[in-house]
């Protein structure tokens, strides 16, 4: 019944002096100016978090570089292709930022934000894809062992990968949960087992300078590892949101909320999915079967402010008032029933 309010409260996104002292100063508001500012506000936040992040890696990315055409280390060659990865995968990511910031259309009646989960998939590919090279590569050099040049350099260039690593690891997942995005989440795990990775480049040049050849081939393959096991956590992840996984706890919140509104007696079906790092509602509430239209529309409106302030990142809700049932009274949906689909 009611679906005119695609609003993320200001008090969760706006922190500077200024929009908290409009905030009370000015009466609420979840009209479109709002939801607008908070829908560009949070893509804006995770296109700065991908190119900052795509700068201090790709600077991570050239150092180790240099190294590795002066050594020939397969471990820290690993290392920095799966670097030189998750650096590339802020492209398809600041693109599904871009397209998300568009207005619906009548093809696109929910937007574009599903831009951001198919991101997720090119990211989950993209760590398949490094995880297979760095494995080829360290059984080639396994099955042809090569002495590594440069030691402390490699060493050197290790420690600059797990310190560059796990800064935009961290900033990226910071941003990715303040703003909703599984993607940008999946991006930071990705950084940091490249963290990992990078440390044990650093045990493979110790190896390497006690004269234990094939110490960078096996760290090689541990990275391979590695790597294997953040493209479980990501995929996984990814996959939730594709198939529009929701916390349950997030579903505990909204039938709080909504029972605590005058006028609902009971809450029905309850749906929330992700759309991008968006949420959005579709519920069903149990009113006086006796009230208005007009009263019922007020009552549905209120569930809906309710749902907004109790459920974080939810832009949008669809509220459906249902009569409470009358004993000997018909099932008023049962016109519905041969349209369910089994």
């Amino acid at each position: 019944m009611s679906d005119r309010h695609e609003h993320s409260h200001p008090h969760h996104h706006r922190h500077s002096l200024r929009h908290r002292l409009s905030h009370l100063l000015t009466p609420h508001s979840h009209e479109t100016a709002d939801k607008v500012d908070s829908a560009l506000e949070s893509s804006a936040r995770g296109m700065r978090a991908l190119w900052v992040s795509l700068a201090v890696l790709g600077v991570t990315a050239l150092a180790q570089a240099f190294v590795v055409a002066v050594s020939g280390s397969v471990a820290l060659l690993g290392d920095t292709v799966h670097n030189t990865a998750d650096a590339l995968t802020a492209v398809p990511l600041g693109i599904a930022f871009v397209l998300g910031r568009r207005a619906a259309t009548r093809r696109f009646t929910y937007g574009y934000g599903r831009a951001e989960d198919l991101a997720g998939l090119v990211i989950v590919l993209t760590i398949a894809a490094s995880a297979a090279f760095a494995g080829w590569t360290a059984i080639d050099r396994l099955l042809d062992p090569r002495p590594v040049q440069h030691v402390p350099a490699v060493a050197v260039a290790a420690l600059v990968g797990c310190a560059g690593n796990e800064w935009v690891a961290r900033y990226r997942i910071r941003v990715g949960r303040a703003i909703g995005s599984a993607a940008l989440v999946a991006d930071g795990l990705h950084a940091r087992t490249d963290g990992f990775t990078s440390l044990a480049v650093l045990l493979g040049a110790g190896g390497s300078a006690l004269g234990w050849q094939l110490a960078d081939p096996i760290v090689g393959l541990a990275i391979t590892a590695a790597i294997a096991l953040v493209l479980r956590d990501a995929a996984r992840e990814v996959f939730r949101r594709v198939m529009d996984a929701v916390d349950p706890a997030l579903v505990d919140r909204a039938e709080r909320a909504l029972t605590e509104v005058p006028g609902v007696r009971g809450v029905g079906e309850l749906r929330l999915r992700w759309i991008g790092h968006r949420l959005r509602a579709e519920v069903a509430v149990v009113v006086d079967g006796t009230v208005t239209v007009r009263e019922a529309h007020r009552i549905a409106v209120d569930a809906e402010h309710a749902l907004l302030h109790a459920v974080p990142r939810l832009t949008a809700a669809l509220v459906h008032a249902d009569p409470a049932p009358v004993p000997g009274e018909a099932d008023p949906h049962l016109a519905l029933a041969h349209h369910t689909v089994a």
